[in-house]
């Protein structure tokens, strides 16, 4: 029903209720209001709600009228800053605002993601993050934040084809299976590098070495960068890490890859194949990317940039962007995020059951 139809129904309901006014307004001796005098009384009334809408639809227009704040929990150099910056470059030239990255660092992510859930709630600081958002309420005892209830959805913005298992050349395995035999054969010797507890690669590691039935020794890093250039340097033999970021290592024969950890290969590295591929069956791990407003921020303006993202991902220089970074544009409602962001929160639960992490 819209909104002129529920005010007009307030008319007759008001009409109907004259004929019972009558006595009651006789005995206070006061002037009973003629027919006429109540279709002019509410018709007015009809017009005022049905402006409302109109109102309302106004204000959302003229948003944005300053810049937007784009929190990156994780250092510069990130998979994430890829769609974080494409999109907001868009929104930029569509919404007439600078949609600006701001890196805020720190324990896998949860000090960027407290930042956000604290943030006044007008739509001028979002947070665009991965699926460590949703390992994170398992890997930790306590957040400073309720991962679900304290922020508003407003879009998956991607999927990924899963992380690169990544060796330094000096490794002596150019396969799955012979990386599992020489560990295997080496407890605790080979060291994998992650950029923190929780994130992806630390998962994607630890999952690995669980499934494979090897003992590999985690060494956390704080960030991306700091993690491709100790292995790319040799310090560490082994990591799970994103083919945007590893794609160029690998291609120059720095790295060498044996295999991508989702169910099917990146088209950046067509010749890897899937981990499940390579050996280790039932082994598929992915990640994503998504952006969310702290909860409370007004519908209407959930509504109106997960609307733009949308059509952001839809521009062929966008997607070229995105797609050539081998990862996946998706462009979900914000009620089919937020299903998915419960379901992957229970999902990684049972992974750091099956790995044995004990929360930090």
């Amino acid at each position: 029903m819209t909104a002129f139809a529920r005010a007009w129904r307030r008319v007759q309901q008001e009409l109907a209720k004259t004929a019972g006014r009558k006595q009651f307004l006789e005995r206070l001796n006061m002037r009973q209001p003629s027919f006429i005098d109540c279709v002019i009384r509410h018709i007015g009334v009809v017009f005022a709600a049905a402006a409302l809408p109109t109102a309302a639809g106004a204000q959302t227009l003229n948003y944005p009228t300053k810049p937007v704040r784009v929190v990156v929990p994780f250092s510069a150099g990130s998979p994430i800053e890829v769609p974080a910056r494409a999109i907001g470059q868009r929104l930029l030239e569509t919404m007439g605002q600078s949609f600006v990255v701001e890196n805020r660092t720190g324990a896998s992510g949860t000090i960027g993601t407290e930042f956000v859930a604290k943030a006044p709630k007008d739509g001028y600081t979002l947070l665009f993050n991965n699926c460590s958002h949703a390992s994170n309420a398992s890997f930790f005892k306590k957040l400073p934040y309720d991962t679900v209830a304290d922020f508003a959805p407003i879009t998956q913005t991607n999927a990924t084809y899963g992380n690169l298992l990544v060796v330094h050349p000096s490794v002596p395995a150019r396969s799955v299976k012979e990386f599992i035999a020489l560990a295997k054969a080496r407890p605790r010797e080979l060291k994998y590098a992650s950029a923190g507890i929780g994130s992806p690669p630390h998962v994607a590691a630890a999952l690995f070495a669980s499934m494979a039935g090897i003992a590999l020794t985690h060494v956390p890093y704080r960030g991306t960068a700091a993690t491709i250039n100790d292995v790319v340097g040799g310090h560490i033999e082994m990591m799970l890490i994103s083919p945007t970021v590893a794609v160029g290592f690998v291609k120059s024969g720095r790295l060498r890859a044996l295999g991508i950890s989702g169910s099917r290969r990146t088209p950046l590295l067509p010749d890897v194949p899937t981990i499940e591929e390579a050996g280790l069956t039932g082994y598929n791990v992915t990640c994503w990317h998504g952006m969310w407003f702290p909860a409370g921020v007004p519908a209407e303006i959930v509504r109106r940039v997960h609307a733009e993202v949308v059509k952001a991902l839809a521009v062929p220089e966008v997607r070229k962007i995105i797609v050539g970074n081998g990862l996946i544009p998706v462009g979900s409602s914000p009620e089919e995020f937020a299903e998915f962001i419960r379901e992957d929160v229970a999902r990684q639960a049972s992974i750091a059951k099956r790995i044995g992490l004990e929360p930090q």
